[in-house]
């Protein structure tokens, strides 16, 4: 029961339908081989730094780069704070390159969409709460869920763009706008909490 509350946490902060937006770009103008490729590969990069996160924890910040986690929010908050920003006025997200090699989009995919504050903040909650092992497969279920997911959008997104091509683009569009302001909000969030541990701490 504990093990699929877990991996529930982390496939809803890996949310695969904010992240199809995202991926739009790649959806639309990679071929499904292509596109599969891109995602298992930029998958199974995220499943090993989450599992990596979940059994070393915070020490993984403290002790090897020697840093603060509340520093993680804060410039993972900025990140996410210029994509909002942008993608509000804009519309949509395009922050791919679709040429290269699929290797080369996986981690442009993995991070920062993937591997986030957010994510990683819960795959150490993962590991707080589980046995190794037991956080390894939460870390798995929960990756292979978004991944199944992703997947599904690209299936039934490439049939429908032929028939209703303007309707999708719109719909897109706005779907775009919306997610860019709870993007934005997230970050800010995310900037405010790291600044609330840093004075806590000082």
């Amino acid at each position: 029961m504990e093990l699929l509350k877990s991996a529930s946490l982390l496939f809803v902060l890996l949310n695969p339908f904010l992240m199809s937006i995202y991926l739009m770009t790649l959806i639309r103008e990679l071929a499904f081989r292509d596109f599969w490729a891109v995602m298992l590969r930029a998958h199974l990069i995220s499943v090993v730094v989450f599992i990596v996160f979940a059994i070393a924890g915070e020490r993984i910040f403290e002790e090897v780069f020697k840093v603060r986690f509340a520093s993680f929010l804060i410039f993972g908050g900025i990140i996410f704070l210029l994509i909002g920003v942008r993608s509000v006025f804009s519309g949509k997200i395009v922050l791919f390159e679709t040429r290269g090699d699929p290797e080369h989009l996986a981690g442009a995919v993995a991070m920062p969409f993937m591997i986030a504050p957010g994510t990683i903040s819960a795959s150490v909650l993962v590991g707080a709460s589980l046995p190794p092992v037991h956080s390894a497969v939460a870390v798995a279920l929960a990756v292979a869920a978004s991944l199944c997911s992703i997947v599904l959008f690209k299936c039934l997104h490439d049939p429908l763009v032929t028939r209703h091509e303007r309707l999708l683009n719109r719909y897109v569009e706005i779907i775009g706008r919306v997610v860019a302001i709870f993007t934005g909000t997230y970050a800010i969030e995310m900037i405010v909490r790291g600044c609330e541990v840093l004075f806590l701490t000082a």
